[in-house]
Order: C-alpha cells, then sequence, then structure tokens
C-alpha cells in the first residue's frame, strides 16, 4: 500500500533508513579493522572468479560491449590506484606509470585510455603480472586502511561496489566469450544460474498514491538512486514471480519475434536486423532448443526464469502477454511494501527491466570530479533494470538500486516481470 499523503519526505526518508548499532553508528559503516577484512573478502572474491582462466581465455575480447577478464582484474586494481593511492602516497606508489592508459575506463578527467574495442588486443602484460599489480594495489590498501587513513575510508564502499559490478561483468563477459567456442565449454560446474521458479504466477496489488522513491541517504548507494522524492503511483498490480522459459516458449510458438503489432519500431527494426528468433544464447537441437550458460551447454528449463532477453523482447513479450512492463518507481515500492513472501525472485536470478528510462531524479547532482562520471553521464539511451541477478554479488543489492542497459542488450542475465493497470 502507498504511504499516506500527509507524510513528508522526511518521514519517509526515516523510514528507508537501516537499523543502528549500539554505537549509534549507520548500520553499514567501517571502522578500520572490518574494512580490512571486507576490502580482502571482496578482492579475494574476484581473485577466485579468474582461478578457471588460462592466459588465453582472460585475453581474449568477444565483442566491444564485452571486456577481457584480466582487463577487470586490473581495471578494478587501478581505481584504488587512480582514486586513493595517488593521491594519498605520490605517483612514484603506482605498480606502472603505462596501467593509467591501459586501464582507466571512461574516467575522461583522470586521463587519456586505451580504446575499449582493442581491449583485447592487450596479450601484454600477462594473466600472472596483472596479478602481481592486483598484489601491489592490495598491500597499499591494507596499509592506508589499517592507518584509518580517511581518503581510504571515505572510498571504500564505492571502491568495493564497483569491484562487486565488475565481478558480474567478469561472469557475464566469459559467458559470451565461451558462447562463441563452438566446443560449448564449462566455466565451472557449479557456476550461477538462475535456478527453477514454482507454480503459476499470481496477481499482488498495490494501491496509488504518493511513494518515496531513492536510497537511504545515510546509507552507501550510487549517486543516481537519490535524492529520495515523492512520486505519484496509480493503483497497479505486480506478478508474483518473473516469466519462465516455458511462456516464452509459448510467446515463441505463437510468431512473437514476427509480428510487429507487439514491438517499438526500434525493437522490430533491431529484431529484423540481428535475425531474432529467440533469447540469446538458446540454439535449436533435434532434442530441442538448448541454452549455453556458465556450466556448458545445456537443454532449456521450461521453469527456469527466461535471461538474456533485451528491454525491446521483454516490451514485446509483455503487450503479447496483456501486460506492460513496471516502471523503475512501481517496482521499488513493491519490494518496499509487498508482504514478506508475495513477491518471489526480486534479488536472486535475473534482472528486471522496466519500462523507465534511466534520467535524473529530481535534485539530482553528480558528485565534483571524476567520480561523477560514474553515472551521471549515462543518462541518455539506457532503461533501468531493477533487482539483481545470479551473478550479482551477496549483499549488493538493494529496493532503490538502478541498473541500467541500452535496450537492445541482451548478454546480461536480463529477463522481466510482468505489470498491468488496476485503475
Amino acid at each position: 500500500m502507498a504511504h499516506d499523503i500527509s507524510e513528508t519526505i522526511e518521514d519517509r526518508i526515516q523510514a528507508l533508513r537501516p537499523g543502528r548499532g549500539e554505537t549509534g553508528e549507520p548500520a553499514g559503516s567501517l571502522k578500520a579493522g572490518s574494512a580490512v577484512d571486507r576490502f580482502a573478502r571482496v578482492r579475494g572474491r574476484t581473485v577466485a572468479l579468474a582461478a578457471p582462466l588460462s592466459d588465453a581465455d582472460a585475453t581474449v575480447q568477444s565483442m566491444p560491449d564485452a571486456s577481457p577478464a584480466k582487463w577487470h582484474l586490473a581495471h578494478t586494481s587501478w581505481f584504488f590506484e587512480a582514486f586513493v593511492i595517488a593521491p594519498e602516497r605520490g605517483e612514484a606508489a603506482r605498480f606502472d606509470a603505462d596501467y593509467a592508459f591501459l586501464f582507466n575506463s571512461y574516467y575522461d578527467a583522470v586521463g587519456d585510455r586505451h580504446a575499449r574495442p582493442h581491449r583485447g588486443m592487450l596479450t601484454r602484460p600477462t594473466l600472472e603480472a596483472v596479478f602481481d599489480y592486483r598484489r601491489h594495489v592490495d598491500r597499499h590498501m591494507h596499509a592506508l586502511l589499517s592507518d584509518g587513513n580517511a581518503r581510504a575510508l571515505a572510498m571504500l564502499e564505492l571502491g568495493l561496489a564497483h569491484e562487486e559490478q565488475h565481478q558480474e561483468l567478469f561472469l557475464t563477459d566469459i559467458l559470451h566469450l565461451f558462447a562463441q567456442n563452438p566446443l560449448k565449454p564449462v566455466y565451472a560446474a557449479d557456476a550461477p544460474q538462475p535456478q527453477p521458479v514454482a507454480g503459476e504466477a499470481q496477481w499482488v496489488a498495490f494501491e496509488g498514491g504518493l511513494a518515496a522513491i531513492g536510497s537511504d541517504p545515510d546509507g552507501f548507494h550510487y549517486d543516481c538512486e537519490g535524492p529520495v522524492h515523492e512520486a505519484r503511483l496509480y493503483p497497479f498490480e505486480l506478478a508474483s514471480r518473473v516469466v519462465t522459459n516455458r511462456e516464452w516458449l509459448e510467446f515463441i510458438a505463437d510468431g512473437g519475434y514476427a509480428r510487429p503489432a507487439f514491438w517499438m519500431s526500434d525493437g522490430f527494426a533491431q529484431c529484423q536486423a540481428e535475425g531474432w528468433q529467440a533469447p540469446l544464447y538458446w540454439f535449436s537441437t533435434p532434442d530441442g532448443w538448448h541454452t549455453m550458460t556458465l556450466r556448458g551447454a545445456q537443454p532449456v528449463d521450461p521453469d527456469a526464469p527466461v535471461c538474456h532477453v533485451s528491454h525491446y523482447e521483454a516490451d514485446a513479450f509483455a503487450r503479447w502477454a496483456g501486460g506492460r512492463l513496471p516502471t523503475e518507481q512501481e517496482w521499488e515500492h513493491a519490494a518496499r511494501t509487498a508482504k514478506p513472501g508475495a513477491l518471489h525472485g526480486l534479488y536472486t536470478d535475473v534482472w528486471e527491466w522496466t519500462s523507465s528510462a534511466f534520467a535524473a531524479y529530481p535534485g539530482y547532482c553528480p558528485p565534483d570530479g571524476a567520480i561523477g562520471e560514474y553515472n551521471g553521464k549515462f543518462m541518455s539511451g539506457t532503461m533501468v533494470l531493477r533487482g539483481a541477478s545470479c551473478a550479482t554479488a551477496e549483499g549488493h543489492a538493494r529496493p532503490g538500486y538502478r541498473n541500467f542497459f541500452h535496450p537492445a542488450k541482451r548478454w546480461q542475465f536480463t529477463g522481466l516481470r510482468l505489470a498491468r493497470d488496476t485503475r
């Protein structure tokens, strides 16, 4: 149910805030000791993700949107070096001055960079040299965090959240790479993948009214998740679970990919130009549809969430099914207010496309300096996804999190949950 219209924004901000510990400090605040432990844990997971890969696996780039695993390993180290170590300890503390050019991603304020489509040409430095780089950065960061360095502590949550984002990209980019190999290699037998969902979808109702949208200003969040503001919602219903492969197979069988009435014009043009007939990684065999996963090629599980579909496909399916995609405000309000267990899989299997363009909230201002380039400059031509996926790091998601991609992109773990109007 929507919040009462008489509540103030400050009332709603207070309602969003997490509990505080016995010291009165906000939940999630880090002292030096816990900061070192958290830094080591997150950084260690990135190294563990690389364990199944050879130097060749980690070097190749399968498309311009994807990055080599080796680049992810280096870029996440460059982030701490560029924004913490070099400002605190000087340029001489850098591992290699050339790495600033090789492993900057899109921060124009920091300097020039190697062209993104050519990251797969970096046969040097070797994978082992990149691991040396990581160890160098880790030593400096451990020392700074142990000393309670203010800059290191202030940048830690953003740096680790950034690394967790790249952990997910690491997995999706490896999947895209391995999907190009006719051998259909296995990344790991226990790699994450969407799990089957049970039962028919039910409709969960939400009343209209004013809702508080945006993440807790006192807790960690990306700049694009604020400020907290009011959004007017009209009565709507949200499906209790995401769309499954079984339902998508019905869409395919009914000619969904060939019927322009269900599609946005740009989407249908993209569909026709690229010959889409099924989600990315699906391929037809005499035994039926199969799909490429991080665990290798597998039969499509009809009860698993449909995955690796673009916003265009998700929108077309929703129209075919007699529903629509939720707005991001509806999704966030539902995630915050639904009864426990009413909405299944909000943060477990696939990112959920919304009908909302990625744009600034009322009163939004990007931070000063290079960090201000993190989100704000991408508020053009992209659509918002909400939730999380099976590849998202544990604890990374929250109701106010705003993921975003161009509407044609399919290589992420992306699916959908239906909505409909009730007014």
